[in-house]
């Protein structure tokens, strides 16, 4: 709590002083704690010259709302001590991009922790670009932060392939927030709504979220544009081998294959991501495949995963679509670092690139009123 204090000051130019009360804000002291790597909660708060007792109520009081034993690396723990006492009367940590950790001393000194919601000022901004080479450079060279031009690209991901089917000429407009703490930017926020024009095919995608709080990014019928599964399990520089039911000698191991998947060319330790929602069923070593994943996703699909450095799931565990799996490396039968990615159908591998897949689950029915108004909204404005 700020202390008032009370100053006097001369306002007239005579021998009779006239006295004139201002208020004059006093802040509490603090200290900003920056969270460096190997850097833990109690380390942090003995170089603040916290005692024990009250670094343990605070870990304690939080422990329910957030453990503190988690705080991550380039974010910072604030500490609010009272001006009079000196008495440390707060704690504050960012949570994640929508919330902050207060633990706040109570009046019977007791500790209590609480989430609440980062009030930043939204600025809603349009933009709009045609591309030259890639989104990624277009955006930059409009100085748009990278991170929104990756939200796009998120938004479209299992529509377009942002590696492969890029061309010059194509056209992308978009309606966002920019996030702002006492005028200063902060980062971007959620896409409102989009539209990119590849090769001639327009899309557009809404965003609605639903009366749960989930979102998702439908087109203006109401259908989802995610996919059941992803275009590619990897961000990649290129595909240095593509989809082929003939025979392929590799010299270097000095035998003959076929090739019916896909090898995705990415530097090493790059992170592979799980297609689809399933569940692991192999997570080992297999020959010629080196570090193996396969993800079994229903009854009719499942997908495998080769000649990874390391892997980041075990075998029986379910994993959702996007969820890094492992990482690129170059084991068992491979020149180079890359991902031999599979698709299998009834038992039979086919080519990921040519099947079309089913969108998730569309707008209900009780939403699409609401829905429509979304879509009349923006739909002008784009």
């Amino acid at each position: 709590m700020a202390v008032l204090l009370l100053i006097t000051k001369n306002n007239t130019k005579s021998n009779n002083p006239t006295v004139t009360p201002e208020l004059e804000i006093i802040p509490d002291r603090e200290i900003i704690l920056e969270i460096i790597p190997n850097a833990t909660y109690g380390e942090l708060m003995k170089q603040a010259n916290t005692t024990p007792e009250v670094a343990n109520a605070i870990f304690e009081a939080a422990q329910e709302i957030y453990d503190l034993s988690k705080i991550r690396v380039g974010r910072e723990l604030k500490l609010i001590y009272d001006k009079d006492t000196d008495q440390s009367k707060r704690l504050i940590y960012q949570i994640d991009t929508e919330e902050e950790l207060y633990v706040i001393l109570q009046g019977d000194g007791s500790w209590q922790a609480e989430r609440k919601e980062i009030k930043y000022e939204v600025r809603i901004k349009t933009s709009e670009g045609i591309i030259e080479s890639s989104l990624y450079e277009t955006g930059l060279e409009q100085n748009l932060d990278e991170v929104i031009i990756i939200k796009l690209a998120d938004v479209f991901q299992w529509t377009i392939d942002f590696a492969m089917n890029i061309r010059k000429g194509d056209y992308f407009k978009f309606i966002y927030e920019e996030r702002y703490l006492d005028g200063e930017y902060i980062m971007p926020g959620k896409i409102f709504a989009a539209k990119f024009i590849n090769d001639g095919r327009e899309y557009a995608a809404y965003r609605f979220e639903d009366a749960e709080d989930s979102y998702g990014y439908y087109d203006a019928e109401g259908n989802s544009m995610q996919k059941i599964f992803l275009k590619a399990p990897v961000s990649y520089k290129y595909i240095s081998s593509g989809f082929t039911t003939g025979m392929r000698y590799i010299q270097a191991f000095n035998v003959s294959t076929k090739h019916r998947a896909i090898d995705y060319a990415a530097p090493y330790g790059t992170p592979i991501k799980a297609v689809g929602d399933g569940t692991v069923v192999r997570a080992s070593w297999f020959g010629g495949y080196g570090n193996f994943i396969s993800i079994r996703h229903n009854s009719t699909y499942t997908t495998n995963y080769a000649h990874l450095s390391r892997y980041a799931v075990s075998y029986g565990q379910k994993v959702v679509q996007g969820q890094t799996i492992g990482y690129v490396g170059s084991t068992g039968f491979s020149t180079g670092p890359h991902v031999h990615y599979e698709m299998v159908k009834h038992g039979t591998k086919i080519n990921p690139q040519t099947e079309d897949f089913p969108n998730t689950d569309a707008i209900k029915e009780t939403d699409q009123e609401k829905f429509n108004e979304i879509v009349e909204k923006y739909k002008n404005k784009l």
